[in-house]
Order: C-alpha cells, then sequence, then structure tokens
C-alpha cells in the first residue's frame, strides 16, 4: 500500500535541522525590550550560582558518603561483589534464564538416554555377532592357526596355553629363527 504524501518509514532523507536548532540561530536580543535583557540576566546569574551551590552540595554528600563508607568497612570491592552478586541473582531470577536452565538439563537428560541406547544397541550387536557363525567360524581357525604354530615351534609344554602365551612363544620363536638367519657363517660354526 502507497500513501500519497507521507515519507515511506524505509525511505532516506538528508538530516535537517530541527526547530530547536533553528530557534538558537535566531538572535532575540533585537527583539527584546531593555527591561526583559535586565530580567533575563539577571535570572541567568542566579541559575548560574544555583548550579554551582548544587554542586557544591552534591560534593559534599560524596564525601560524607564515603566516609561513612569507610566507617563501615565497605570498599569499593565489596560494592563490586554485593552488585555482583546482586545481579547475577537477577539473572537465576529471571524467567529467560530459567527457561533456557531447564531447556539444556531436558537436553542433556536426552543426550545421556541416546548415548545409553547407542552402547545397549552396539553391546547388543556385539553379542549377536559373537554367535553368528561367521565369527565361529573365525575363531575355528585361529584357534588352528594356534594349534598349528604350537606345533611348528615345538614347545616342550603340550597342553594348550592361553592366546597370549602361543603369540608370545611363537614371536620369541621368530625372532630366534630370524636372528640365527642373520649369523656370519663363522659364528654359525663356533656355535656348533
Amino acid at each position: 500500500m502507497e500513501n500519497k504524501g507521507q515519507p515511506d518509514l524505509l525511505d532516506t532523507q538528508p538530516l535537517q535541522e530541527t526547530d530547536e536548532e533553528l530557534a538558537t540561530d535566531i538572535d532575540y536580543s533585537e527583539t527584546l525590550s531593555e527591561e526583559e535583557k535586565e530580567e533575563l540576566k539577571s535570572e541567568l546569574v542566579k541559575l548560574e550560582n544555583e548550579i554551582v551551590t548544587l554542586r557544591q552540595v552534591l560534593a559534599a554528600k560524596e564525601k560524607h558518603l564515603v566516609e561513612i563508607k569507610q566507617k563501615l568497612g565497605v570498599s569499593v570491592m565489596n560494592e563490586l561483589k554485593q552488585n555482583f552478586s546482586r545481579s547475577w541473582h537477577d539473572v537465576q531470577t529471571h524467567s529467560a534464564y530459567k527457561k533456557t536452565q531447564e531447556t539444556l538439563s531436558q537436553a542433556g537428560l536426552k543426550a545421556t538416554a541416546a548415548i545409553t541406547n547407542v552402547g545397549s544397541a552396539i553391546g547388543k550387536k556385539l553379542g549377536d555377532m559373537r554367535n553368528s557363525p561367521t565369527f565361529k567360524s573365525f575363531e575355528e581357525r585361529v584357534e588352528n592357526t594356534v594349534t598349528s604354530l604350537k606345533a611348528k615351534v615345538g614347545t616342550a609344554n603340550q597342553t594348550q596355553g592361553s592366546f597370549e602365551e602361543v603369540l608370545s612363544s611363537t614371536a620369541h620363536a621368530s625372532a630366534h629363527s630370524s636372528l640365527a638367519g642373520t649369523l656370519l657363517p663363522e659364528a654359525e660354526e663356533d656355535l656348533q
């Protein structure tokens, strides 16, 4: 909808002087009588004196305030702490803060529940995999490999050991055989 004659709020216009600024540019001294000028000068002096007096009273009251605070042991740091505590309390009691806190709390609970569900699902899936024919076949292959390695290594103890023991003995045997292959022929003769 277009309003004819009324400026659009989004239109940009150059800044113009306000009526107050125009009023200060006008010289009223020519339109005032001598009596009015003297009266205004008198009022001006009176106002300036009142302002000076008010400033002196304010300075005296501020000085008295500082003295009272010093006697009470209130320091600038204590005041800052009190102001901060009061502001923090105001923030915490504000409805937006409470809603945000509640929302974050609920989000945390939901995230915890989701992570727990994912962990349970992974645990269940791993349990299912362990019982699957593929995993059992893999397990059997590992056991067969371990048995054949034991036979090749020729351990003195023919009882079936743990997987870690078999790996350790296999590593030891392969290290021993690789060291024997790296010995110089002269060193091999000395060993015999």
